[in-house]
């Protein structure tokens, strides 16, 4: 499958129209992003229009930033790395910091993270710092969104939304098994879902 890619700033972000175009948005690590906006008005674009979507890293701690203002109305959720004082921090800093360490992954059955990868458990790469707030996580994951993947102490590791054609973020980084020459599951899934969407 031919795959054409573009990288669209934050900054040049400022409202769907920016990215109505693509078939598939992937949201990728590095934060705090130059436009947190930006990031934001990707992101609610994927979600309300079910154009594929793939969070890793950052992109999964903007993810639930962008569900938690525009699906549960908390307009003062924050992100503990840019907002530390905030009091609704729904992404905060992880008790220990995932800074280039491996962990196993539990893949919860039926989703389509468990899908794309056919197995039930895996080792996935971090380089992160921050993650979902426990305080919140009833509360975030008790409607179509919800955890798909956990570690062995039960913390949510990825989220996907419900009756969405392909909604996937992951605290992890799935794509650094290509810098070893591994395939990528679930960009491959990722791939596909966009493949299926620009045939609409």
């Amino acid at each position: 499958m031919d795959v054409v890619s573009k990288w669209v700033p934050t900054e040049d972000i400022t409202g769907g129209s920016s990215v109505a175009d693509f078939d598939g948005l992937w949201c990728i690590p590095a934060s705090p992003y130059r436009n947190t906006e930006g990031a934001l008005l990707a992101i609610e674009h994927a979600r309300r229009t079910g154009t594929p979507f793939l969070g890793t890293c950052g992109g999964f701690q903007h993810a639930v930033i962008e569900y938690a203002r525009h699906v549960l109305g908390w307009t003062d959720a924050e992100h503990a790395e840019t907002a530390p004082d905030a009091q609704r921090a729904v992404i905060s800093a992880l008790e220990c910091a995932l800074v280039e360490v491996e962990d196993s992954v539990r893949l919860l059955q039926g989703t389509r993270i468990a899908a794309a990868y056919g197995t039930d458990s895996m080792t996935e790469g971090y380089r992160c710092r921050y993650g979902l707030n426990a305080q919140f996580r009833e509360a975030l994951l008790s409607g179509p969104l919800r955890a798909n993947a956990q570690d062995a102490n039960g913390d949510v590791r990825a989220i996907e939304l419900d009756a969405h054609p392909f909604f996937v973020a992951t605290l992890f980084q799935p794509e650094r098994a290509a810098l070893r020459g591994a395939p990528v599951p679930l960009a491959t899934a990722f791939v596909q879902a966009c493949a299926q969407h620009a045939a609409r």
